[in-house]
């Protein structure tokens, strides 16, 4: 069987600047060397695309865009389309975050629809799933990131998710500076592969899946040696050059 590509994606979440931005991306372009498998990205706010695209073009890292619009066109005020990020030179777009979900509401419906429109304009989605607290201690982990898995699959037909990117991100670690134990993550990540495995085996086994809770550069190299664990969806310290090409080092 082939190698599962590898991912460590950055997720900026609602921060920079141009002056920060320039300072980041500058060191991390000379910091990261394309690598076979090996892939490096960072998702932006949407008025930093242009600014990724001029200072990363050429280099080994791709951008994109923290979510999409569900939405193609149309009276839409304030939303930006899948097709507009793919404009800027995007390979990539962040669907279902955790945050998107539970602050901004978004269904797993709109989370399919959101899914389709990304394949449709040609990038990567980078499909999240992941349970809270309170459905951690119930026990019910399993029957929520299946749900959410099952809502893209329903809508898009199992092969949508060839191409795709599947990131397993804990409510109950984002931000909070708790993280699943290695083992923790694998059972999730483990349950995650073979529910798409037994829908369709090749999709299944060479469906990147990354993990995102609070990975920093000290616990990047014990989660990432997992083998269902194909990289890390990086919020925080993505904004820490030290501490993502530290990541970046241990994939």
């Amino acid at each position: 069987m082939a190698l599962r590509n590898r991912f460590v994606l950055g997720n900026w979440k609602l921060n920079g600047s141009l002056a920060a931005n320039a300072a980041l991306l500058a060191r991390l372009a000379d910091g990261i060397s394309a690598a076979d498998n090996r892939n490096c990205g960072v998702c932006v706010p949407y008025v930093y695309l242009a600014q990724a695209q001029n200072l990363l073009r050429g280099s080994a890292i791709s951008w994109g865009s923290q979510d999409v619009s569900r939405y193609e066109a149309g009276a839409y005020t304030g939303d930006v389309s899948a097709l507009m990020v793919a404009e800027f030179g995007s390979r990539l777009a962040i669907v279902g975050h955790s945050e998107r979900r539970s602050v901004f509401g978004d269904s797993d419906a709109v989370v399919a629809q959101k899914f389709a429109r990304v394949k449709k304009a040609g990038l990567i989605p980078v499909f999240c799933v992941g349970e809270t607290l309170d459905e951690r201690e119930s026990g019910r982990t399993g029957q929520v990131v299946t749900r959410q898995l099952d809502a893209v699959i329903a809508a898009n037909g199992i092969g949508s998710l060839q191409g795709a990117i599947l990131a397993y991100e804990p409510v109950w670690a984002i931000g909070t500076g708790k993280t699943a134990t290695p083992a923790e993550a694998e059972t999730v990540h483990e349950r995650l592969r073979q529910h798409v495995v037994q829908a369709d085996a090749d999709v299944g086994n060479s469906l990147p899946i990354l993990y995102g809770g609070s990975v920093k550069a000290s616990n990047a190299a014990e989660l990432f040696s997992m083998p269902n664990i194909d990289g890390g969806l990086i919020g925080g310290a993505s904004l820490v050059v030290d501490e993502f090409l530290g990541i970046w080092r241990a994939l």
